[in-house]
């Protein structure tokens, strides 16, 4: 886990100042990578790279950017969990030098080119200056797990796997309309949209080829969703755990010892108890609780029973008000952009006690996207089962959750009749893109705190549609369709998450359940296998239930990670909210009104977001709009 930047002037001229350019680029990502850094010149000075390094493996040789006798130079963010079955694949043609899974990129590129990145599993975002060729050549992993960043300014392509690294290049910071409409309805970005305007991502799966001047981007992996209805439900259970096993030793591989968050929710608990068990070693968990503000938000119990079934230490972390007001600033600044709701604070929070323990945690993304786990999901179905029941077509096809079958399970909906009251107001019965879209859009909340007439024709449900309806998924399967939306939306934003937090205190994040193997495989498991019943992340569960004790096994209450914004907003941060919002830069944005923001402060239902999405866009414009000379001064 590191940081990388680079340039290139997509003419060949020299740049000026490069080495100057790199330094300032790998210093702003400085906590990325605290064990050492590198720079790398071209001799004509037209292309560079640079590295912030964070030792996990190869503690003595693995220093970047690596160069090889073939004229080859890599800079590399993340981990290849099976670098040592490709290095025993390829020994007998490249002499190694390290014991590195950074000289196992460049020896894969040189065998296979632009396709190494099919023979990776792991977590990657890497630059390789190709000397011979005279292209550099740029991947992400197939689901974004590592981060990378671009621009153009003046003919030059500027790169880093944080956006702030970016922006002492940039003339003039404004704000992508598009991406910030999404985020109003979402608050998620579609299409790897960034809200700098002119800042783009490198699309997961993805790499991409500079050369001659030109950019050419290549998708090169992709999910499909084809049911296999010939399996039976064991089968299904037995290959996904033995997938699950396998995926767990992979990221075992370190050099430092390794540590897990443990939410007290399936996923995260599963993942630690599996580490637990296939190491043998001393795993530790790190959980946050709200525990000043009742048990709706403190689910450490829950984390202790994880633990104390597994032998394992487990660490907490109390997240106060204070806690709050002395780190939210920083949260948004390691962001990079606000994205995916409250969670990334106590993250944050979380992130911090593990560093203190742990260099390397391990954390359960993805299983919700993966295998169904969101309730929304149920509250979609409640509403197809009753037009169902109206229409006579419960009994029909293969994809049909019976109205029968569900009523034992709504008793998980007990928290969210705010929102199924406010779902069924409206659209009932309407195309199911629609009534998904319905289900998450945040927007019908605001109202004349927002300056509509700042954007343009741009619709959020035309992005959303061409998503949700892919082409690579099934025309039947509405279960598929929504988890294939929120994999390929809500993950990307949660691993963003996940990464920033991680990285703001120099640990390194791993996600066993996002793998390819297990990704492509549960694509193939029919709803019903899935959903059976209505039943959250049935397969999921049923496959690793030996790993968790019964409470959180029969856990009906799980919410994510629920934040006391909402409660907090009342008394303990109210006016440290008030003057944020108050200022006179808050004043005068573009597209949000924050003085009537502030008039509504006080009329938040517990878990509404609103106030916390648009606080959120406020601190934003703060730490880089406002400060973008700050950025710019560096270079002088």
């Amino acid at each position: 886990m590191c940081g990388i930047v680079g340039s290139i002037d997509l003419s060949r001229n020299k740049i000026p100042n490069l080495k100057k350019s790199l330094e300032v680029m790998n210093e702003l990502q400085h906590h990325r990578g605290p064990d050492g850094e590198g720079v790398w010149i071209h001799p004509k000075e037209y292309v560079g790279l640079a590295h912030k390094r964070l030792a996990i493996i190869d503690l003595s040789s693995g220093h970047q950017p690596m160069s090889n006798d073939h004229g080859l130079t890599i800079t590399f963010n993340g981990e290849i969990y099976n670098y040592l079955e490709i290095k025993k694949e390829l020994e007998n043609e490249y002499n190694f030098r390290t014991h590195s899974d950074t000289e196992v990129i460049l020896a894969s590129y040189l065998k296979w080119g632009t396709e190494c990145v099919n023979k990776f599993r792991g977590m990657f975002a890497f630059a390789i200056w190709d000397e011979r060729n005279q292209r550099l050549f740029c991947a992400r992993d197939q689901f974004g797990i590592k981060p990378f960043y671009y621009t153009i300014v003046e003919n030059k392509f500027y790169f880093a796997s944080e956006v702030k690294s970016l922006l002492p290049f940039i003339p003039k910071l404004e704000i992508e309309d598009t991406a910030l409409q999404d985020y109003l309805v979402f608050q998620l970005y579609l299409g790897y949209k960034t809200p700098f305007k002119g800042v783009n991502e490198l699309k997961a799966a993805h790499h991409l080829v500079i050369s001659g001047g030109n950019l050419q981007f290549q998708k090169y992996w992709e999910v499909y969703y084809q049911q296999d209805w010939s399996h039976s439900h064991k089968f299904f259970e037995e290959k996904l755990r033995s997938l699950i096993d396998e995926s767990i030793e992979l990221h075992l591989r370190s050099d430092v010892p390794v540590g897990a968050y443990v939410s007290g929710g399936i996923d995260s608990s599963s993942i630690a108890g599996l580490a637990k068990k296939h190491t043998g070693k001393d795993v530790c968990g790190f959980v946050g609780k709200f525990a000043n503000e009742g048990e709706l938000f403190d689910e450490s119990q829950y984390a202790r029973s994880v633990c104390d079934m597994h032998g394992m230490k487990l660490y907490e972390k109390n997240i106060t008000a204070d806690d709050f007001k002395n780190n939210i600033e920083k949260v948004i600044y390691h962001l990079d952009y606000p994205v995916a709701g409250p969670g990334s604070f106590p993250q944050f929070c979380v992130s911090e006690l593990a560093s203190q323990h742990r260099k390397v945690v391990l954390g359960g993304q993805g299983g919700d996207e993966i295998f169904g786990g969101y309730t929304r999901y149920l509250i979609a179905y409640f509403e197809q089962c009753i037009k169902g029941a109206i229409d006579g077509t419960l009994k029909n096809g293969n994809y049909v959750v019976t109205y029968e079958s569900i009523i034992p399970n709504l008793q998980a909906l007990s928290n969210y009749k705010p929102m199924i009251k406010e779902f069924f107001s409206q659209g009932l019965f309407d195309p199911m893109d629609k009534r998904y879209f319905h289900l998450i859009n945040r927007s019908p909340s605001l109202g004349d705190e927002i300056n509509w007439n700042e954007f343009g024709a741009y619709n959020p449900f035309d992005s959303f549609s061409k998503i949700f309806n892919g082409s690579n998924v099934g025309k039947e399967s509405y279960f598929d369709k929504m988890t294939h939306f929120d994999f390929k939306t809500l993950l990307p934003g949660l691993l963003q998450v996940e990464d920033r937090m991680s990285m703001a205190h120099s640990i390194e994040s791993r996600v066993p359940l996002i793998e390819p193997k297990i990704v492509e495989f549960a694509a193939t498991m029919p709803a019903d296998i899935k959903f059976k019943d209505g039943t959250l992340k049935l397969i999921y569960t049923n496959t690793i239930k030996d790993t968790l004790p019964q409470d959180v096994l029969n856990r009906k209450n799980k919410m994510g990670f629920p934040v006391p914004f909402n409660q907090w907003m009342k008394s303990d941060i109210k006016d440290f909210v008030f003057d944020i919002l108050n200022s006179k830069a808050a004043s005068e944005r573009r597209h949000i009104s924050n003085q009537k923001v502030i008039s509504q402060i006080d009329n938040q239902s517990q878990f509404g977001r609103k106030i916390w999405g648009l606080l959120s866009l406020e601190i934003w414009q703060r730490e880089f709009f406002d400060k973008h000379y700050k950025f710019k001064d560096l270079l002088k």
